[in-house]
């Protein structure tokens, strides 16, 4: 028998031994009959091949109060090896050690909770026979209840190596895309599209900071609660190419999409952009306009750095005062807002705040605030342009100061359970049908979580006032494990059953918390979750 020493392996019968020189010597004959006996006695497993279908173990774990398997619940082996169902709450478990036995898991996830045994631990015994599965209720704490990942690698991971037919054609990956920040919405030319912030990919740790973009049919043609296929416009190497291509240094990060007719009637897509040293500096900033033919945003005017004001965030229209069309944007609250149309969209001087600040000479900013008091020292609240909206961290400060009370402010936030208040990072706002008021999804800056507590809210009016909330989404179960879900969406055109149904997405990272540690496939992307207005809690 040859056997050739110090080499990566040796190959009999689909089996890789390997074998070292220092395994041989002295070479016996004892010792050579007993590799050739291990090398040429009949194979059992298959070393070489990956799992089949049938090798897999399946856990689906479903929510308590809709059947529906539950994505991003951690199973946790006692050998601590993590295990996160996906999309269709399914998990693959395949352990070449741990099938055939009874294996112990713990379950815990976000804004849910899996009930505990006799010894008070949250978790579940399971027999691992390959082939068969298992059906795990988990309660449901969370208002909001979680449906699935819309971007990122392995959406439905679990389900396809499970044999089951996924809801959308590529539920593993598309366009080589593994994470992907905040979305932007806009409607137009007959289609629906998505536009995201900084997007990685699955071939290199660098990867595209300009804007990427992806259409779907149109809203009424989608069936939000199932999921739906994102068309990426991508490059010659397949990745998804800049929508917002700008020379020099820096990230580039658009704001305030917004769709209106020029003036021969067609219409523009449009938004406010910013090229900035990531979450450092801006390094210049203006308007883009869409160009249909290069699929592309293109500069149309650059500003002057930093304006006191400009369009944020997830724009909604409303008609104000004599019946005139505003286009409003949340800075967090809705207390900005523009004539909706174009020639005011592209001129901040067009723009108005909701503040109750004196007007500064000249226009700008007022340094010292000057509070806009009538004869009877109550604080007068107006739309005003050439005055920026009064920001939280001014208002929080003038209340500290007994300059203000909490109560004359139409931005007073506070918890509906207890009283707390809620510092929001930002929202979206959308009339709803069905509550007939505007109905406000907002993300908390406050505590431990940072910006992991979403919360609802509705007012008669976009200026509000906004007084109370309930939580409807939290990623902060544990003290020591929040997680961060950003930038929080109401996709308002896919409401159902006249809004009494309503759907929201937000970013999933840990970038803020603190949490040193990322949830494998979901980290860094877009999960979406669906509310029933219906709901008594909600009240």
């Amino acid at each position: 028998m040859l056997v050739r020493m110090n080499q990566p392996g040796v190959s009999a019968l689909g089996l890789t031994v390997t074998v070292k020189a220092h395994m041989l010597a002295p070479v016996s004959l004892h010792r050579l009959t007993f590799f050739a006996i291990l090398l040429l006695a009949p194979v059992t497993c298959r070393a070489d091949s990956a799992p089949q279908r049938n090798d897999y173990f399946g856990i689906q774990v479903v929510d308590d109060q809709t059947g529906r398997g539950v994505p991003m619940v951690e199973l946790k082996t006692t050998s601590s090896v993590s295990y996160y169902t996906d999309s269709s709450g399914l998990i693959a478990f395949y352990e070449p050690g741990m099938m055939n036995r009874d294996v112990w898991f713990s379950i815990s996830s976000d804004g849910y909770e899996f009930p505990k045994n006799s010894f008070g631990a949250r978790g579940v015994k399971l027999h691992t026979r390959p082939g068969a599965l298992s059906r795990l209720e988990i309660k449901r704490l969370n208002i909001a209840e979680r449906l699935y990942r819309v971007t990122g690698e392995g959406i439905y991971r679990d389900t396809v190596l499970l044999g089951r037919k996924p809801p959308i054609f590529l539920p593993l990956l598309n366009a080589e895309v593994t994470g992907q920040d905040g979305v932007l919405n806009a409607v137009y030319g007959g289609k629906l599209y998505w536009f995201y912030g900084d997007t990685t990919r699955a071939s290199f740790i660098m990867g595209n900071f300009s804007m990427t973009g992806a259409t779907t049919e149109l809203p009424g043609k989608i069936d939000p609660s199932v999921g739906f296929e994102l068309h990426y416009f991508t490059g010659a190497d397949g990745f998804v190419r800049a929508m917002a291509p700008m020379e020099g240094e820096g990230v580039v990060w658009l704001f305030g999409l917004t769709v209106l007719p020029d003036e021969t009637g067609r219409e523009r897509m449009m938004a406010y952009y910013q090229r900035r040293r990531g979450m450092e500096e801006t390094l210049e900033n203006g308007f883009v306009v869409y160009n249909d033919t290069k699929d592309q945003f293109e500069k149309f005017k650059t500003l002057p750095l930093n304006p006191p004001f400009f369009p944020t965030g997830y724009p909604f229209r409303a008609t104000g005062e004599g019946g005139v069309e505003y286009i409003y944007f949340p800075t967090p609250y809705p207390d900005l807002r523009v004539k909706a149309d174009r020639a005011s969209y592209l001129d901040l001087s067009s723009y108005e705040a909701y503040t109750c600040l004196k007007p500064a000479a000249g226009g700008g900013t007022n340094e010292p605030l000057q509070l806009n008091r009538d004869a009877a020292s109550n604080l007068v609240w107006t739309w005003r342009k050439n005055t920026p909206p009064l920001n939280l961290n001014d208002q929080q400060a003038l209340i500290k100061a007994g300059r203000m009370k909490p109560a004359e402010t139409p931005f007073r936030l506070r918890d509906a359970s207890g009283g707390k208040p809620i510092l929001l990072n930002n929202c979206s706002c959308c009339w709803n049908n069905y509550r007939h008021r505007y109905v406000m999804i907002a993300s908390q800056l406050m505590g431990a979580s940072m910006l992991g507590e979403v919360w609802y809210s509705e007012s008669d009016r976009p200026e509000g006032p906004w007084s109370e909330a309930r939580k409807i989404i939290t990623h902060a179960n544990k003290a020591n494990d929040p997680h961060d879900f950003y930038n929080p969406v109401q996709h308002s055109f896919f409401d159902q059953e006249g809004g009494r149904v309503i759907y929201l997405e937000g970013s999933y990272v840990n970038t803020f918390s603190g949490n040193p540690r990322p949830t494998p496939y979901y980290e860094y992307n877009q999960i979406m979750y669906r509310l029933e207005l219906s709901d008594p809690r909600l009240k």
